[in-house]
């Protein structure tokens, strides 16, 4: 990066050029033929193949030079207006040569952009191509400095939590694991793919070479669909499973969200032995991860790292770590020993100029190199968001190629097709190569049979903000305003007891619940489940933003209004089209924007209200539904999946309930659970009570009571 002596350097000298003589304007003089001659020569490199780094640079120079000479024209005082025309004709052209040759080649497509970072090397061949077209330069602009690399502050950044000092002193040495490392045979290759550039066409053959075909590696079948935990896998998952039992090491799991990619990671490294196992996560879901591995793997302890990681336990099997921390970690976490890493929403780590990348990739290399044979696990829907260059990240990540080549894995399958880049059927053995190693891609729509119609998945999230430090302060107190009654009430009696007095417990919270229905200020259940509602509106329209990028239209749901403006400002930022369900709509308003949401593929996502839009609604353009709020009772929370999940619908339904974690919402989101059903069983005659909302209400608050007293 530049300093800002350098901008200011070369800000002066662009002005300065802008002034500076250049030869009279005609046919073969100036910047434009110099200009022409270039884009020809990288047209021609382009109809040839994969354009190579030189041309690369060639492209992006005549890219920044014929936007500098278009501006100067439109500037430029002393020429006539029909002199401009003809000057900004020929950079038309000059500019449709250029536009083609990206779309012959779609990696150069990035090199357009006005922020595209210019190497040392472009900027020399800049200045030469203006001393070539008779430019007269300043003496700045005749030297190029080259940038200084920009100072490591990781250094500065890094802790090392106590837990971890403890691991250390326990375990001083970790020594390199060589022993499942096969050996392999001694082969005189012919090694006739030595000297071709063969990343481009790698990525060229995921674009022309797919021939109908989707990208999943030959996976076994399913020999059990038992796990170590109290869930059965679905045969999908257990295919997967089987191939990590099998010996296969890494994996690009791009199946649809709603697939179980989070069961298949877990289990995977229990099958491997892949422990201690490190997992980089989003925030969102950090929370969510550990609550898998007690589900899938209960034999396995997690820990979360919480900000400089205080409180984590270093000796666990599973360490779960989000991006936005990991840059303070990085140093202890090499050094861990880990057999395993797994990237959740691997198309985060996209930009090999960003810290997250650089720190995710530093640790699969440490981790590779103590352990040869260590589980790689990519997570992603989207493992392309813009161009087919985003897969060059997660490559590297999996140790499938490096910066500039295929690594010995993936170059022994392209030895072995006996093909090179001029070769026909190249492209699609090529694929067929990387999917190998590793790619598995299934959407809902192929593995249908395996999964559930309708099935609700939790997804809790920490509120670590100060709203969410204040309503954990406020449901504090109101446990304590809880316990005082409770204890008052007991005090009085005349045959007092150290027992929990379970009805009294109920008695206490009929009595709250009463005082906050009538309460018309302060803090109460109501307001605290409201104020939940609204820490959880963006971690929930992030989330939502996930799916709609993955897997197409999103029905968001929430309680309150300014739940729902906060996801739409969310969703605007983002870029996603969105139509809104209202209680103050008429039904021709609200029937044009149903309309919009069925038809219109643009439209991401349904903005609705839980109580507007719960019922006679169909929404059955989307299958996955995230409930930003809960509802007190299941009765509501079903019928707004029930939009979605109707006649017609061809996919599984999965609803994601978003769930503050570590406060009152996990206690009402467990009722509501353990009260789904009852009615469809009073219904069938059973003696169960049916819930009502109050039921819960009063539910949540003897759960409070309950646990603060034991």
């Amino acid at each position: 990066m530049a300093t800002s002596g350098q901008r200011n350097k070369q800000h002066s000298s662009s002005s300065s050029r802008s002034t500076t003589s250049r030869r009279a304007h005609g046919d073969e003089a100036g910047v434009i033929p110099v200009l022409a001659r270039v884009a020809r020569e990288i047209e021609a490199a382009a109809q040839r193949g994969p354009v190579k780094s030189t041309n690369r640079a060639k492209f992006q120079v005549a890219a920044v030079l014929l936007r500098e000479e278009r501006a100067r024209i439109k500037a430029d005082k002393d020429i006539t207006e029909a002199a401009r025309a003809n000057e900004q004709k020929r950079l038309d052209g000059l500019a449709g040569i250029l536009a083609k040759t990206a779309a012959r080649d779609t990696s150069l497509i990035t090199l357009l952009a006005d922020d595209a970072p210019i190497s040392t090397a472009a900027r020399e061949l800049k200045r030469d191509l203006l001393l070539s077209a008779g430019v007269e330069l300043s003496a700045d602009e005749l030297i190029v400095v080259t940038e200084p690399k920009p100072v490591d502050t990781q250094a500065d950044k890094q802790v090392v939590p106590e837990s971890v000092r403890q691991f250390a002193r326990y375990n001083p040495f970790l020594a390199p694991d060589f022993s499942n490392v096969p050996d392999k045979p001694v082969e005189n290759r012919s090694n006739r793919l030595g000297n071709w550039e063969l990343i481009e066409p790698l990525f060229r053959a995921f674009e022309y070479g797919a021939g109908g075909g989707s990208a999943v590696m030959d996976l076994p079948e399913a020999k059990s669909l038992q796990t170590p935990g109290t869930l059965d896998l679905m045969r999908h998952q257990a295919q997967l499973i089987e191939s990590a039992r099998d010996g296969h090491r890494t994996f690009l799991l791009a199946d649809e969200p709603g697939l179980g990619k989070t069961a298949q990671a877990l289990l995977a490294a229990h099958v491997s032995n892949s422990y201690p196992l490190l997992v980089v996560v989003p925030n969102v879901v950090k929370m969510n991860w550990a609550r898998e591995v007690e589900r899938w793997t209960p034999k396995r302890a997690a820990t979360v790292v919480h900000g400089d990681g205080d409180d984590i336990d270093a000796f666990a099997d599973v360490v779960i770590v989000n991006y936005e921390v990991l840059d303070r970690h990085v140093n202890w976490l090499a050094k861990r020993g880990f057999r395993g890493m797994v990237v959740d929403e691997a198309h985060f780590i996209k930009n090999k100029e960003s810290q997250r990348s650089k720190n995710v990739l530093s640790l699969s290399k440490s981790i590779r190199a103590l352990h040869p044979r260590a589980l790689f696990m990519a997570l992603t829907g989207t493992p392309l968001i813009n161009q087919i260059d985003d897969f060059r990240m997660i490559w590297q990540f999996l140790g499938w190629i490096d910066d500039k080549k295929p690594l010995p894995d993936l170059m022994d399958k392209l030895e072995d097709t006996g093909l090179t880049p001029a070769d026909f059927g190249f492209f699609a053995e090529a694929r067929q190569s990387v999917i190998d190693l590793g790619i598995v891609r299934r959407k809902k729509v192929d593995v249908a049979a395996d999964i559930p119609a309708r099935r609700i998945a939790d997804i809790p999230v920490e509120l670590d903000n100060e709203l969410g430090r204040s309503i954990r302060e406020a449901e504090q107190a109101l446990v304590s305003r809880l316990v005082d009654r409770y204890r008052r009430v007991l005090a009085n009696r005349q045959t007092p007891t150290n027992d929990v007095d379970h009805e009294l417990i109920r008695l206490v919270a009929h009595a709250e619940l009463e005082e906050s229905k009538s309460q018309k200020t302060g803090e109460n259940v109501f307001t605290m489940v409201r104020r939940i509602g609204q820490a959880k509106a963006v971690p929930a329209a992030d989330y939502t933003v996930q799916l709609a990028r993955n897997v197409g239209k999103v029905v968001f749901f929430a309680k309150h209004i300014d739940v729902m403006d906060q996801a739409e400002a969310y969703f605007a930022k983002s870029g996603l089209k969105t139509i809104s369900i209202r209680g103050d709509q008429t039904s021709q308003q609200r029937q044009k924007q149903i309309d919009a949401f069925q038809e219109d593929p643009d439209v991401a996502v349904a903005v609705c209200s839980l109580t507007a839009a719960g019922v006679g609604l169909n929404l059955q353009a989307a299958s996955n539904v995230v409930l930003a709020e809960l509802s007190w009772t299941d009765a509501e929370q079903t019928q707004a999946i029930d939009r979605v999940h109707r006649i017609g619908q061809e996919l599984p339904v999965t609803a994601w309930r978003i769930i503050a974690a570590q406060t009152i919402d996990t206690k009402i989101a467990e009722l509501i659970g353990s009260k789904a059903g009852l009615a469809a069983r009073a219904l069938d005659g059973s003696d169960a009570e049916v819930a009502a909302e109050g039921s819960v209400q009063v539910e949540a608050l003897v759960a409070l009571l309950t646990e603060a007293l034991s």
